[in-house]
């Protein structure tokens, strides 16, 4: 019977220590998930027959099309945080955050997020570029540049083309750090991309 007792007590002892070990495990693979935001004026009335505007989801250059946070601590050299991402892709965190944008700027009578089968009077296209954390420097910064394109529907042509560039400095030399410079980069440069399409739309059509 003390045999017995003996070799339960070893198993018992042999599967909390396995149990110990996964959950260690597990803490240590824990990943933290982060979101892109801004805070803009609320929505401006737009003039008397203001345009349409649709916004396209934006496109992502080669290396930012996932929602893996990138760091570059090497010149020319991508590379990602293991235990910290985002919760989507940039272009799809983005493309909300620029309705609201437009919306505060008031040029359009409508903002439309896309994809719709609403056209739109005029629709904006966009790119990131780059958003990463850079580590060339102490302390380190966020690069975030965003390349945009109004067109004109019906006359099926580009009205204006700006690429528009920010970089903030990380209160700290970490990923959450970056996740606040990358939030105040992205609220300057879509207040700017706002302003930069309420300024090139063409005369109301009669």
């Amino acid at each position: 019977m003390r045999m017995r007792s003996g070799r339960m007590a070893a198993a018992m002892l042999l599967l909390l220590s396995l149990a110990g070990c996964g959950s260690l495990q597990q803490r240590s693979e824990t990943v933290n998930s982060y979101m892109l935001d801004a805070t803009f004026a609320p929505a401006v009335k737009p003039p008397a027959q203001a345009a349409t505007l649709l916004v396209t989801s934006p496109r992502e250059a080669a290396g930012f099309a996932t929602a893996r946070m990138g760091y570059v601590s090497t010149p020319h050299k991508l590379e990602y945080f293991a235990r910290n991402k985002w919760v989507d892709t940039p272009g799809k965190m983005l493309t909300p955050l620029l309705v609201r944008a437009l919306e505060s700027e008031g040029g359009f009578s409508t903002v439309i997020q896309g994809p719709s089968r609403i056209r739109g009077d005029l629709r904006l296209e966009t790119e990131v570029v780059r958003l990463q954390q850079e580590f060339l420097t102490q302390p380190s910064r966020v690069h975030f540049t965003l390349r945009a394109q109004l067109v004109d529907v019906p006359a099926g042509k580009v009205l204006a083309t700006r690429e528009f560039d920010a970089v903030e400095v990380a209160a700290s030399d970490d990923p959450y750090g970056g996740v606040v410079a990358a939030n105040r980069a992205v609220q300057r440069v879509l207040t700017e991309v706002a302003r930069f399409c309420a300024g090139h739309v063409p005369p109301v059509r009669q």
